[in-house]
C-alpha cells in the first residue's frame, strides 16, 4: 500500500502535465487562427446565404417542388396487386327467391332462410387505372409549378432582408469602432493636458486648479472610453448573430467608417426603374398573382370531362380450381351541375387576384418612395459629412492654439478643456454624419433590391 500510493501520485502528476500541455496547444492553435476579414458587401452576402430565414425559404421551395411531383402522379398509371382469401356464409332468405322444385317435393332452400357455406374463395388479382384526359390535373400541375417560382422569389426576399439586417448591423459595428477611436484620441489628449498641468505645477508656473481640471477631464474621457468599448463589443456580438456565425467566432472588419468611399448618388429615375425590375418582394408579389390566376384555371377546368381507363385481371375460385377473370373498360366523368359551387369558388379566387394586384401596386408606390427617400438621405448626409469635417478641422486647430498658450504659461487650461470638449463633439458629429451616409447607402441598396451587390 505504501509503495502503490507514491506511484499513483506520480502518475497523476504526469497526467496533469499532459492535460495542461494539451490545453496550451489547443489555445495556441486557436490563437493562431487568423480572424475572418469581412467587408460591408461580404457581410451582406454571407447573411443572404446562411441565415435561418433563407434556410427556411429554401425548405419551402423543396416543399413546393414536392407538390409538383404529387400533382404529376395523377397522370401516371396506378398498379396494385390484391391477393386475398375469403371465407363466408350466406343466409338464403336474403336472396329473395327460391329455386323451383317438382310438385310435392321439399323446397331446395328453407323459406325461412338457412345458412349456406362456408364458401372459401381465393382471388389473385392485379388492378390498373390510367388517366387518359384530365384537364383539372394538368392545370393543378401548372399551378404547382407557379408555386415553385413564387417560393423561389420568397427565397430572394428572405435573402435580401437578411442581407439588409446584416449590412445595417455592420455599419453600426464600424461606427462603434470609429467612436472608440475618437474616445481614445480624447483620452490621449486629456492625459497629455494632465501631464502638462502637473509639470507646470512642479515647475512653479502652474496652479493646482489646472491639475484638478485636467484630472476631471481625464476621468470623463475614460468613462466615455469604457462606454465606447462596450458599444463596440455589443455591436460585434450583434453582427455575429446577424451573420448566423458562432458567437465565439473571430472576425475583423476590413472597412473603416472614416476611410470608406462616399459614392455619388445615382440618377433617381434610373434607380426607381432598377428597383421595380429587380426588387425580390415585387417579383414575389407577381408570382403570387400568377399562382392565384392558375387556381382560377384549375376551377374552370373542373367543368370539363375526364376520361380514364381501368382494368383488372387475375384468378379466383377454389384453390384447386382457379379460373381467369378480368374487367376492362374506359370511363368518362363529367360534372354537369354542382350547385354553383365552382362559380362561387371562381368569384372568390378572382377577388383574391384583384387583392394581390392592389397590393403589388401599393408596393410599387412604396418602392418609389423608398428609393427617392434614400437618395435624399444620401445627398443630405454627404453635405453633413463635409460640414462635420470642416468643424473637426477647426476644432483641432482651436485645441492646438489653446494648448500652445497653456504650455507657454500665457493662459490656464480652461480654454484647452473647453476646446477639447468642442473637439470631442466634432469627432462625434463626423462619426454620426458618416454613419448616416453609409446607412442611407444601405437603405438605397435595399430599396433597389441590391444589398448583396454592395462592395
Amino acid at each position: 500500500m505504501n509503495q502503490t500510493l507514491p506511484r499513483f501520485l506520480r502518475l497523476g502528476a504526469v497526467l496533469s502535465v499532459v492535460v495542461a500541455l494539451l490545453a496550451f496547444l489547443v489555445r495556441e492553435s486557436s490563437a493562431q487562427t487568423p480572424p475572418r476579414a469581412l467587408s460591408l458587401g461580404d457581410a451582406a452576402r454571407l447573411a443572404a446565404s446562411q441565415t435561418y430565414g433563407v434556410q427556411a425559404a429554401n425548405y419551402r421551395v423543396q416543399e413546393a417542388q414536392s407538390r409538383v411531383t404529387q400533382q404529376k402522379s395523377a397522370l401516371y398509371p396506378e398498379v396494385d396487386l390484391s391477393p386475398n382469401w375469403t371465407s363466408r356464409t350466406l343466409n338464403s332468405a336474403t336472396f329473395g327467391f327460391n329455386l323451383p322444385t317438382a310438385p310435392g317435393q321439399k323446397p331446395i332452400l328453407d323459406p325461412n332462410g338457412q345458412v349456406l357455406g362456408p364458401v372459401k374463395i381465393w382471388d389473385f388479382r392485379g388492378n390498373l387505372n390510367q388517366s387518359i384526359w384530365d384537364p383539372t390535373t394538368n392545370q393543378r400541375i401548372k399551378a404547382a409549378k407557379s408555386s415553385v417560382f413564387a417560393a423561389s422569389a420568397d427565397v430572394a426576399t428572405a435573402a435580401e432582408q437578411s442581407a439588409n439586417t446584416a449590412a445595417n448591423v455592420y455599419v453600426r459595428a464600424i461606427r462603434s469602432d470609429a467612436a472608440l477611436q475618437a474616445r481614445i484620441a480624447d483620452s490621449t489628449l486629456a492625459a497629455d493636458l494632465l501631464t502638462i498641468a502637473r509639470d507646470q505645477l512642479t515647475a512653479g508656473v502652474g496652479v493646482a486648479l489646472d491639475v484638478t481640471r485636467a484630472e476631471s477631464q481625464l476621468a470623463t474621457s475614460r468613462a466615455q472610453l469604457i462606454s465606447a468599448r462596450n458599444d463596440r463589443d455589443r455591436a460585434r456580438l450583434d453582427l455575429l448573430r446577424a451573420l448566423n456565425l458562432p458567437l465565439d467566432a473571430t472576425i475583423s472588419l476590413s472597412d473603416s467608417l472614416l476611410t470608406m468611399p462616399l459614392p455619388a448618388v445615382e440618377n433617381e429615375q434610373a434607380a426607381v426603374d432598377k428597383a421595380l425590375h429587380q426588387r425580390p418582394d415585387i417579383l414575389s408579389a407577381t408570382a403570387q398573382i400568377d399562382v392565384a390566376e392558375k387556381q382560377i384555371a384549375v376551377i374552370k377546368s373542373g367543368r370539363l370531362p375526364k376520361v380514364s381507363a381501368f382494368g383488372n385481371d387475375g384468378y379466383d375460385g377454389f384453390i384447386n380450381h382457379l379460373l381467369n377473370t378480368y374487367t376492362y373498360g374506359v370511363g368518362l366523368s363529367w360534372s354537369v351541375y354542382d350547385g354553383k359551387r365552382r362559380s362561387a369558388q371562381e368569384q372568390e379566387q378572382t377577388a383574391q387576384v384583384r387583392d394581390l394586384e392592389a397590393r403589388r401596386r401599393d408596393l410599387q408606390q412604396q418602392v418609389a418612395v423608398d428609393v427617392r427617400g434614400a437618395i435624399l438621405d444620401m445627398a443630405s448626409a454627404r453635405e453633413q459629412v463635409d460640414a462635420a469635417r470642416e468643424r473637426q478641422r477647426l476644432a483641432e486647430r482651436e485645441v492646438q492654439e489653446a494648448r500652445d498658450r497653456f504650455r507657454a504659461g500665457v493662459a490656464g487650461n480652461a480654454d484647452v478643456i473647453t476646446a477639447s470638449l468642442t473637439l470631442n463633439n466634432a469627432r462625434t458629429s463626423l462619426v454620426d454624419a458618416l454613419t448616416a451616409f453609409q446607412s442611407a447607402r444601405v437603405s438605397l441598396a435595399r430599396a433597389e433590391g441590391a444589398v448583396t451587390e454592395l462592395k
